[in-house]
């Protein structure tokens, strides 16, 4: 029964990934939810029952990805979605964020994601079947946001590897779908699930002024609904031919358009010396 599904959804103490876990466990899905804290998840959520499977797991080291995936298969003996959820956002420009910082950002919100793919594929293939919902962001499809360009290349990374994910699994009847999300009003946006560069440079008003108005106007004002953002995810996984690319929010749908539009616009202005440079 549809209701069956087993759900590996990572990045679960809070925002979507929560409401996502705590909506599908109301509409009877089995549910393993990862976060570096599981005490957050059980106080979130609850204990570990028939139906739930909280996990402590630290996405960026592969061998707590893989006693997730191990006691997620040992608990439900299957997974067949997983939402690769779990991410940060760093703000700062590319010149005074420093190595260590954009690295971080990547082995989070990349390579992180690589691990969970690495060890769950393996179980979809088997099973000829699963779904993986890979989430990036708007910012993985329009990177025009002053502050954010090392965070949005870590969503336009996310964005590329799926694209390559989805050309490789579906020889083996896995769906993928890429989702990216406008603004929506979870805690995305709070003190503590931003980083700020360490070590600012005054010259970037602009960057600066970007900080501030997603910290004090768009927090808390945000567009979008959650509640309404995780039936979609919900909906999508009962679709037969589920999209690779799903937009979220009138936002989302808008800036997307934008970015369809810059670029069509300048490969019409250039045409001709795009197409000059054959032999």
């Amino acid at each position: 029964m549809e209701t069956k599904k087993v759900w590996f959804v990572t990045g679960a103490s809070k925002g979507l990934g929560l409401i996502l876990v705590q909506k599908l466990l109301a509409q009877g899905y089995h549910v393993a939810a990862t976060s570096r804290d599981v005490n957050s998840l059980i106080k979130e959520v609850s204990a570990a029952s028939d139906q739930f499977l909280p996990l402590e797991m630290d996405l960026v080291t592969e061998s707590s990805v893989q006693d997730a995936v191990a006691k997620t298969v040992s608990h439900f003996k299957t997974i067949d979605v997983v939402v690769n959820n779990a991410g940060y956002g760093q703000i700062g420009t590319l010149e005074e964020l420093s190595d260590e910082e954009s690295r971080r950002n990547f082995d989070v919100n990349v390579f992180g994601l690589l691990n969970v793919i690495r060890n769950t594929m393996p179980h979809f293939r088997a099973n000829r079947s699963g779904h993986f919902f890979n989430i990036s962001s708007i910012g993985g499809y329009h990177g025009g946001f002053p502050g954010w360009g090392i965070y949005c290349s870590t969503k336009f990374a996310v964005s590329g590897l799926t694209e390559g994910l989805r050309a490789e699994a579906k020889a083996f009847g896995v769906k993928v779908t890429l989702v990216y999300p406008g603004y929506f009003r979870t805690s995305f946006l709070s003190a503590d699930s931003m980083g700020l560069p360490k070590n600012p440079i005054a010259d970037y008003e602009e960057a600066r002024q970007s900080v501030l108005a997603h910290q004090n106007e768009i927090n808390g004002n945000q567009p979008g609904d959650p509640e309404k953002a995780v039936e979609a995810l919900i909906q999508i996984s009962k679709e037969q031919n589920a999209p690779l690319h799903l937009f979220l929010g009138e936002d989302a749908y808008n800036m997307a358009n934008a970015k369809i539009e810059e670029v069509e616009a300048d490969l019409e202005a250039w045409k001709a010396m795009t197409i000059a440079t054959n032999f």
